[in-house]
């Protein structure tokens, strides 16, 4: 990895409606999000841990969050390295990868890298967000998240042994095109000045630049000197901190609702009839699971209610209307309606081809 400094210097959008971190009338503000969801989640892992609450739904909770953080912990953490490295990588050669922002070509390739990134839904966020500040095209980052999510080797090899083949590669195949449909609408809607384009944007000379000379400038930099090395965890750390936040808060949310709601009810409501589907969104849409925790909900939807619309629904409804992926991206475009666009634009899509699937249900 390069020395930190031998990085390009991050742009900075114009417009931004946000003080830079520390610099709020010379105070810095503590993060009460990120603090208190930090503290309630180590203090629930703790006490499941040390067996301070043997019974009631504080003990449900509490093993919630243990099983969550036991879960996710690797893809959260392989993220901050992801995104460590990326912030060395120079923006144009992240851009030539992903190809011209506002095409065919450059949202088929955000969606490969994608489907190919073995991250979970926590950990590729945070990647899609430093793509965005490397000068993806908003359409090209929609896409990249659509199709991430539980799109990765191990969750693929998971998803073969507990649906089989035919099923996982239809999912696979199903929410590729899926994403290139939203990125392709996505884009279109920055052309037409309906959404913000990004302000960290490049130009058309500098996307143009070839691959192979830039690959191997950067490859020349590589070094693994501890300087090197705790610099890309700082940087990993620092540009995380975003989505860190909103997950632990999401952890907290989901072991509450885990308290309340079996998860093996899910095979006796949701069967594949409208209703069902009705009800999978909602449950998809409440219950924030990292992809990890929505694969075996997603396999029983399948083999317990036979309902592979509803399967194919909760995994791909959880990330469209994902809050946390909601509030990241509000946060990190500085804008509602792009981050709200992101269900308006893929749920409808993901409603009609599990409706379609649920007529195929064996």
């Amino acid at each position: 990895m390069s020395e930190p400094c031998h990085k390009d210097p991050e742009p900075t959008p114009a417009h931004s409606c946000c003080a830079p971190a520390g610099n709020f009338k010379g105070k810095t503000r503590p993060d009460i999000l990120l603090w208190g969801s930090l503290i309630g989640c180590v203090t629930l892992y703790l006490a499941y841990f040390t067996g301070a609450v043997a019974e009631g739904w504080l003990m449900h909770m509490a093993h919630a969050v243990f099983e969550l953080l036991n879960t996710m912990w690797w893809g959260v953490a392989l993220g901050i390295v992801f995104v460590g490295l990326l912030h060395f990588v120079p923006q144009t050669l992240v851009v030539s990868l992903l190809g011209r922002g506002g095409s065919l070509s450059g949202i088929l390739r955000a969606t490969a890298a994608g489907v190919l990134l073995d991250l979970c839904s926590h950990g590729i966020l945070m990647v899609g967000m430093k793509l965005y500040q490397k000068g993806a095209s908003l359409g090209q980052v929609m896409a990249f998240l659509i199709a991430s999510p539980w799109n990765s080797l191990s969750l693929t090899l998971i998803m073969i042994a507990l649906i089989g083949v035919p099923w996982t590669l239809a999912f696979i195949l199903l929410s590729m095109v899926i994403a290139v449909i939203a990125g392709l609408i996505f884009d279109r809607a920055v052309a037409a000045r309906r959404l913000a384009d990004n302000p960290y944007g490049q130009d058309t000379d500098s996307e143009a630049q070839p691959i192979a000379p830039q690959l191997k400038s950067l490859l020349a930099d590589i070094t693994l000197r501890p300087r090197a090395l705790a610099a890309v965890g700082r940087e990993g750390l620092k540009g995380s901190r975003m989505v860190i936040r909103w997950l632990l808060f999401g952890v907290l949310l989901a072991a509450a609702i885990r308290a309340l709601v079996p998860a093996d009810a899910f095979a006796d409501w949701f069967g594949p009839t409208l209703l069902g589907l009705l009800l999978t969104t909602v449950a998809a849409a409440i219950i924030e699971v990292c992809s990890e925790g929505s694969t075996p909900i997603a396999a029983d939807l399948m083999n317990r209610a036979k309902a592979p619309g509803n399967s194919f629904l909760f995994l791909m409804a959880g990330v469209a209307t994902d809050y946390t992926e909601i509030m990241v991206i509000k946060d990190t475009m500085k804008s509602w309606k792009t981050a709200l666009f992101l269900p308006l634009i893929v749920l409808p899509q993901v409603i009609v081809v599990a409706w379609i699937l649920n007529f195929f249900a064996p």
